[in-house]
């Protein structure tokens, strides 16, 4: 069984026992996190795209840390011109260990 879920403005595939970087959620590390944001539940043949279904589901998870991602280096110029701009960003991120996904019928 695997669900997609939206957090962050990125879907995720999740199951149970994963575990997956996502964007920063607020929370300490050890506390649970639900993922209510459910697009699609998959449970061997069985598809779960409706509305009215995926509004009762969810996606349970424990925070088991928080980090920043690797440096990505952003570089624009213009040639002849001698214009250079550099510039770096780190994603900060939060690790997560999917416990459990609950249908809306559980």
């Amino acid at each position: 069984m695997y669900a997609v879920v939206e957090t962050g403005g990125k879907q995720v595939r999740l199951e149970a026992g994963d575990s997956v970087k996502v964007e920063r959620l607020s929370g300490e590390v050890g506390d649970s996190v639900e993922l209510d944001d459910v697009r699609l539940i998959v449970d061997g043949e069985n598809v779960v795209a409706e509305k009215a279904a995926l509004e009762a589901s969810m996606v349970k998870a424990v925070i088991r840390g928080h980090g920043r991602g690797d440096k990505v280096y952003a570089f624009r110029f213009k040639r002849r011109k001698n214009i250079r701009t550099k510039r770096g960003h780190r994603q900060y991120y939060t690790e997560l260990e999917v416990t459990e996904i609950l249908t809306g019928s559980n």
